[in-house]
């Protein structure tokens, strides 16, 4: 998993794709770390909702994070969508816990759930993720859709924390 949250919590505002937080913390650092995942991603993972989202922005931006998040191949979890427009991206309607864990045991490097908090809900529950990598802006929101409703079951290992020039702090976890 990797998401941005703000300092109380959410990972969006009172409405969907309101993430003004994001433009706080992007810079230098961010940009680079976010090619470094992407060169070692084999695929992302959406739910309908983010899918849709990162369509709408990454089709028509420019620059090396757009030309990586339009070629990696991408899988859709939606009961809704029956055609990918996105350049590369899957729809698939199964199961996602029993489908991303025949994925992890056939792939060969990591793959990326951005946003997705209904999907990655239920991956948390059925302790599908290896590591959470959670970006937290120095901003408190007050308000709209916290990424950890229901909370995490169990323990995770701290394996490394990352402070940026933006104030960003991101933090690793190891499922255990």
């Amino acid at each position: 998993m990797w998401n941005i949250i703000t300092l109380d919590g959410y990972f969006e505002g009172a409405k969907s794709w309101e993430l003004p937080f994001h433009e706080l913390i992007w810079g230098p650092e961010l940009e680079r770390i976010s090619i470094e995942q992407l060169v070692s991603a084999s695929c992302l993972i959406f739910g309908r909702i983010t899918y849709e989202g990162m369509a709408a922005h990454w089709q028509s931006a420019e620059g090396e994070v757009a030309r990586l998040m339009n070629s990696i191949p991408k899988f859709v979890f939606s009961g809704t969508l029956h055609e990918a427009e996105w350049e590369n991206a899957h729809i698939l309607n199964g199961n996602p816990v029993s489908e991303i864990n025949q994925m992890k045991l056939e792939g060969e490097g990591d793959m990326y759930i951005f946003g997705s908090a209904r999907l990655s809900h239920s991956l948390i529950q059925n302790k599908v993720f290896d590591e959470y990598r959670i970006g937290i802006a120095p901003v408190f929101l007050g308000e709209g859709r916290k990424l950890f409703e229901q909370g995490i079951a169990g323990r995770l290992a701290h394996t490394d924390t990352q402070s940026l020039s933006s104030g960003c702090v991101i933090l690793k976890y190891k499922s255990l």
